[in-house]
């Protein structure tokens, strides 16, 4: 299935939503004008599965099955697609939480993790590539390897220059493999006229700030 299908999955499911005057507040504390919940997607059977398949398809031609050892989902959105990309591949499965837990082990890896094993990173939604990084240094730290991560969704659009993420992770060693960026989306938004031209110049306009 073509991206651009797979982002018209975000539209159809209002896994998108654009909001200029009362903009959405991002775990940066950035003030946005459009949202992406991927997490909203895994309550359609029919969007999930196409998904899953297209992300275990990624996994197959871009990364290569015997490169991956353990699929490892990040806190929290992550660990529902790395749940479904796990199963499909018939692969054992991890997640490693935001930081340690403070009681118990104190540990940020939750599953059975072998030091030298080479985990996949399985993610939602890729923006500055910040979280990721921690996540990595997670898994590092529990003896793991990770050089790919996975995710649904990618701050990305080579219109307003936006590809941030993608560079930073990969100077830290991971390379990046997402399904749908906003290009994608913003191709659908104009055949559809699904946003205005008002609400995607302002889209647009905050890309711009983003990649700046």
């Amino acid at each position: 299935m073509k991206e651009a299908s797979l982002a018209l999955g975000f539209l159809e499911t209002e896994s998108i939503q654009i909001r200029p005057s009362e903009p959405f507040r991002l775990a940066s504390g950035r003030l946005s004008p459009v949202y992406v919940d991927c997490r909203r997607l895994i309550s359609f059977p029919k969007w999930r599965e196409i998904i899953t398949t297209s992300l275990v398809r990624m996994v197959q031609e871009e990364i290569g099955l015997p490169q991956i050892d353990v699929i490892a989902g990040g806190e929290t959105a992550g660990i529902a697609y790395a749940a479904f990309v796990a199963q499909a591949l018939r692969k054992p499965m991890i997640y490693v939480r935001k930081e340690p837990k403070g009681y118990g082990k104190s540990s940020q890896i939750e599953g059975v993790l072998t030091p030298g094993q080479r985990v996949l990173l399985v993610e939602d939604l890729v923006t500055d590539g910040g979280s990721k990084l921690n996540f990595k240094r997670g898994i590092e730290n529990a003896g793991g390897i990770v050089r790919h991560c996975l995710c649904v969704f990618e701050y990305f659009s080579e219109e307003a220059g936006l590809h941030r993420a993608r560079e930073i992770l990969r100077e830290n060693g991971i390379e990046l493999h997402a399904l749908v960026n906003w290009d994608d989306v913003l191709s659908v938004v104009r055949e559809q006229k699904t946003f205005t031209e008002q609400e995607v110049a302002t889209v647009l306009q905050f890309f711009a700030e983003l990649a700046t």
